[in-house]
């Protein structure tokens, strides 16, 4: 099981995710003040939090993978509002799509499950990498995951490879200047900062790496 990745697994990574982004929202949004909106992270908390209640109030057992993730996306784009909304959105509906109905992916499943989710953002954005975005941090993940369930990694140790090559990227969009999005706007002004969108993404994977490392741990101890 330690290279698979769990329906139950996935929720259990969407609850914390939920409490880091609250956590976490005045940072990110001291972030996006710099060079956005000033409401990436109060956006992303009250997305969250929204995808939390939809979970509490769900009923009928353990949802597949696929239904899960369209559940995430279709709220993320409901309640959180400007770009974050519909790029985080697109991300976990295009991510359903490619996604098998079942209650869980292999390791080479979930790494090509992410990949679609990422290529769905990269078409809604048109952003690549360098641009100073989410993608900065997404693309090397996507990279880093491939590579470690072609290797035959665990889940917890694959997602740990995404989650350190998404920090990589996250901190390489501080000298960037930003060519896309809001940021743009303010041209070589916008060097010197943390894209918040690479910020967030790194959150996102760091709990879920965290989430796989604690599941594989409860079972080598069951």
């Amino acid at each position: 099981m330690a290279s698979t990745v769990t329906s139950a697994e996935l929720e259990a990574w969407l609850r914390a995710a939920a409490v880091e982004l609250a956590a976490h929202a005045d940072e990110l949004t001291a972030l996006d003040s710099a060079i956005g909106d000033a409401d990436h992270g109060t956006n992303m908390a009250r997305g969250f939090a929204a995808v939390i209640e939809k979970l509490d109030a769900a009923s009928g057992g353990e949802p597949t993978v696929p239904a899960l993730l369209k559940s995430v996306g279709m709220t993320l784009v409901s309640k959180v509002g400007g770009a974050s909304g519909s790029l985080y959105g697109t991300l976990f509906l295009d991510m359903a799509k490619a996604s098998p109905a079942e209650d869980a992916l292999t390791l080479a499943q979930a790494a090509d499950v992410v990949a679609a989710g990422v290529a769905g953002v990269v078409g809604r954005g048109h952003a690549v990498v360098g641009d100073k975005t989410m993608i900065d941090a997404w693309e090397p993940a996507v990279t880093a995951l491939q590579d470690a369930a072609a290797s035959g990694a665990s889940a917890a140790d694959a997602f740990a490879a995404a989650a350190a090559a998404a920090a990589q990227g996250r901190d390489a969009t501080e000298p960037l200047i930003a060519r896309k999005g809001r940021a743009s706007y303010l041209g070589e002004r916008s060097a010197g900062h943390i894209d918040p969108g690479a910020a967030s993404t790194t959150i996102l994977l760091d709990t879920l790496a965290r989430v796989t490392a604690e599941s594989a741990s409860d079972g080598k101890s069951a």
